[in-house]
């Protein structure tokens, strides 16, 4: 008998959703997270607390966010108890719906007809309403759009944040508002901006207060601290006929003992590089009838990350909630006005001046020319511009991303430093760098309100962008000629094996993909009977 009958490898929004609709249906279900479960008393106050933010237990760190780089991009997610949730911007948009058309889901299904009901569940779940506090940076993108032509595309966006009633005050304690007293107590949101350093205040709606919550009430068991090294088809049943062992480890120990469970059923469901890498790793050995797509089609969301600071500023561009707002520049580029608490100032030493020219050496060369301009222009403005003290209060950092198609290729190869092992890169045709009409806009933004255009510095010094939102590599196709899984989420060649995160994803969303990952989970789950 087997010690469980789904185990779930992950638990962020794939995974959470499944652990729900599985103990839901009668199924026992354990789910491994490499990550630590995170609460209002061990949440990091800011981003400096590097040991508490960021993910790297190699090295000492024992955070929730990672960052990690590849030739052609640098990837930040999250990882914990609630997977990325616990350090998402709340953002839940439902993006266009020509991504239906596009990618190797295309025909699969009657996306358009099927898909919105599933989104409408996933929004009641997560919370979705549309965000009631507009701060300094949502007013001053609103402004820049209405400078620039655009002011009509402005919205408030829709996120999972609990805002209370209209006469609520901040940091009002509210009986469970959601799951008719099943789910936990909540309180209002202050605006204090620190949704992506983990929010201390029980207001943003991450999966740790729905549907993992739940799923734990359920009987679900959440073992955290916990990576997964191996799955192994069970009595020498080759395609899983009978189902899997599942060798674990403790992530945060260098011991390799190894702890074995037995499955009927796994999904994977690390997030898109985590199931990227697991499945490439087992594909060697254990699972070697994985399709070769695997890794094929990953996608970044054709993103960027820019900024404008306004040093000397009186406002507080803290102020609001993590994504409070966005707009439409083009048909295919949308901008969201994005915050870090006030006193969360690490990531400035990552941002530098915004700089045009050729990717390249000669915009390097030009970069060093317009860093030496603005020094000599205006020394104590350049000190007040790059001095990583009160960056975050005097900040809006804009995320852009399009729908443009684009992608790269992952492979499992040797790395030039080391001939011993194996690990995740990245090969294909460059990405973009950076957008252009996302640039020109930063620029006439800090022209006209006296701010200064920033740029990523991986994005000028390694020619690279940065993204918040790997997707694909795992993504669904008709046959294992075109993917990786079929419709129903199912891995090809195997029974009783699935994938289950943003590596199911078949397209660039030009939206933050979290709601669509949430909702194509309740489209999977959706068809798996209740038990017996």
């Amino acid at each position: 008998m087997s010690d469980y009958d789904y185990i779930i490898i992950g638990s962020g929004f794939g995974g959470s959703v499944s652990a729900l609709r599985l103990t839901e249906k009668g199924y026992s279900v354990g789910v491994m997270e490499m990550g630590r479960r995170w609460t209002s008393e061990n949440l990091p106050k800011t981003n400096w607390r590097l040991k508490d933010y960021f993910w790297n237990p190699a090295v000492g760190l024992r955070g929730f966010f990672r960052m990690r780089g590849f030739s052609h991009v640098m990837v930040v997610h999250g990882n914990a108890v609630g997977g990325g949730s616990i350090t998402y911007a709340n953002t839940l948009l439902i993006p266009p719906d020509h991504i239906w058309d596009d990618g190797t889901w295309a025909g699969l299904d009657d996306w358009k007809m099927v898909m919105p009901a599933h989104y409408a569940t996933a929004k009641r779940m997560l919370g979705v309403t549309s965000n009631k506090i507009l701060g300094p940076a949502d007013y001053a993108l609103r402004q820049a759009a209405i400078d620039q032509g655009c002011g009509d595309t402005f919205y408030p966006t829709d996120v999972g944040v609990f805002f209370g009633d209209e006469s609520a005050k901040q940091g009002q304690l509210y009986s469970d508002p959601y799951f008719d007293g099943a789910g936990p107590d909540r309180n209002s949101c202050i605006g204090c901006g620190g949704c992506m350093v983990g929010c201390r205040y029980n207001a943003k709606n991450s999966l740790d207060k729905n549907y993992l919550y739940l799923a734990e009430k359920k009987g679900a068991q959440v073992y955290a601290e916990t990576k997964v090294v191996d799955v192994k088809p069970l009595n020498g049943k080759a395609d899983g006929e009978d189902g899997y062992e599942v060798y674990t480890v403790n992530s945060l120990s260098r011991s390799s003992i190894a702890r074995r469970f037995t499955a009927r059923h796994v999904i994977f469901a690390a997030a898109s590089l985590g199931t990227q890498e697991l499945l490439f790793q087992l594909k060697e050995k254990s699972l070697p009838n994985i399709s070769d797509q695997l890794g094929k089609r990953v996608r970044t969301n054709a993103e960027s990350l820019i900024a404008v600071r306004f040093p000397g500023s009186k406002d507080n561009m803290s102020d609001g909630i993590a994504i409070g707002s966005g707009i439409y520049i083009d048909q295919h580029t949308h901008i969201e006005a994005t915050r870090y608490p006030k006193g969360s100032d690490f990531f400035s030493t990552m941002m530098t001046a915004m700089t045009g020219g050729t990717p390249g050496w000669t915009r390097v060369v030009l970069w060093l020319w317009t860093m030496m301009l603005m020094f000599i222009r205006g020394p104590f403005k350049f000190f007040q511009v790059f001095r990583p003290h009160d960056w975050a209060r005097t900040t809006i950092i804009f995320l852009v991303m399009q729908t443009i198609d684009g992608h790269l290729n992952m492979r499992w190869r040797r790395p030039w430093y080391n001939p011993f092992i194996k690990v995740l890169q990245s090969e294909g045709d460059p990405i973009p760098t950076f957008i252009p009409q996302a640039n020109d806009f930063a620029i006439k933004m800090a022209k006209t309100m006296g701010g200064v255009p920033l740029s990523m510095t991986t994005e000028i010094l390694l020619n690279i962008p940065t993204t918040a939102h790997c997707m694909g590599g795992a993504g669904m196709g008709a046959t294992a000629e075109t993917g990786v899984i079929d419709l129903q989420n199912r891995v090809f060649g195997y029974q009783n094996l699935y994938v289950c995160d943003a590596s199911m994803l078949a397209a660039n969303l030009g939206v933050n993909p979290s709601l669509t990952i949430t909702a194509l989970a309740e489209r999977a789950m959706s068809f798996i009977p209740a038990k017996n």
